[in-house]
């Protein structure tokens, strides 16, 4: 098994009495996109500059890429590229002359004009940082993370503040920056954006890990029961319904609603269901499932929406090698 592009251990960081990471660990893979994910104030921030190296933690260990971020900051910071939430350029600074500054930081920089054909931003070459959009700006802050060929890409809440147009534009980006074998740890409170890009992710909530997989793992550890519901093609009677699902495996429960069969359960339910049906001779003309979302699972796993004590959250896997 390859060695884990990053690896955190028991990770802790307080500013005073106020402790921002109380314990995370987490793993990430080379060539996976990683999402951190979590509230406003839940740690995500503080964890990524640990592993950054922009912090030092008070307890725990980090290696990336198999570097200590505090010991060997100079030889990561070749290897990392780092797209901060709060980020400014001088106003007058243009596009291309942000580029070249950041590329003779580097030995082996990339090509700054491949960069801005990657990012859309050719035709803004020549544009001063103020005067470009906020999508723009994003997106001229990721190709500044990328110039010096990192393996590694840390972005840090990417797309808040911009427009459904411009978020999905900055979507494409990462998903092509993936594409060319960077590795990218990506900070997010948008479930969507988590939904989309992430291969896997961990959710932390009061700077602890509350859990770790992909997205569909993460819903059906918080939300295992799925709802689905069958409207027969005819005339067929409750009891026939009920009856055809007697000792089929994953129904946890079954009721007939306005000539709607609705069943509850887990596993393999939907295709379990329509084989019984089908050898009980019931044919079917409409099938919905209905499962929980991602923010559905966030909220029940990290205790935090509405009228959720965090300390009820229940506990559940924390470690990759758990899910």
């Amino acid at each position: 098994m390859s060695t884990p592009v990053v690896q955190a251990e028991r990770l802790r960081k307080a500013y005073g009495s106020t402790v921002a990471v109380a314990d995370v660990s987490l793993t990430v893979e080379r060539g996976e996109i990683y999402g951190i994910l979590g509230r406003n104030g839940a740690g995500k921030t503080t964890t990524v500059e640990m592993l950054a190296g922009l912090r030092t933690p008070d307890a725990g260990t980090v290696r990336v890429l198999g570097l200590d971020p505090t010991r060997d900051a100079t030889a990561l910071h070749e290897r990392v590229g780092l797209q901060l939430q709060e980020s400014a350029l001088p106003d007058r600074l243009r596009v291309r002359e942000a580029l070249d500054l950041y590329a003779s930081f580097y030995a082996r920089p990339a090509d700054p004009a491949d960069l801005l054909d990657l990012l859309g931003l050719t035709a803004k070459a020549g544009t001063a940082f103020k005067d470009l959009s906020g999508g723009q700006k994003q997106r001229l802050s990721v190709a500044l993370a990328l110039v010096g060929r990192p393996e590694v890409a840390i972005l840090d809440e990417l797309t808040t503040g911009l427009d459904p147009h411009a978020r999905r534009e900055t979507w494409a980006v990462v998903e092509a920056i993936r594409s060319a074998g960077v590795t990218i740890v990506l900070v997010t409170h948008l479930m969507e954006e988590a939904e989309r890009l992430c291969d896997r992710i961990a959710l932390i909530a009061s700077g602890r890990v509350s859990a770790v997989g992909t997205p569909e793992q993460i819903v059906a550890l918080a939300h295992g029961e799925q709802v689905l519901r069958v409207r027969p093609d005819g005339a067929v009677t409750d009891d026939v319904l009920l009856g055809a699902l007697a000792g089929v495996p994953g129904v946890r429960d079954a009721s007939v609603d306005d000539r709607t069969l609705v069943v509850r359960g887990g596993g393999t339910l939907v295709q379990d269901v329509l084989v019984a049906l089908d050898r009980h001779g019931v044919r079917t003309s409409d099938v919905r499932l209905d499962r929980a979302s991602l923010e559905d699972a966030f909220v029940s796993l990290t205790g935090d929406g509405p009228g959720t004590a965090a300390d009820a959250r229940p506990s559940v896997p924390a470690s990759a090698s758990e899910v």
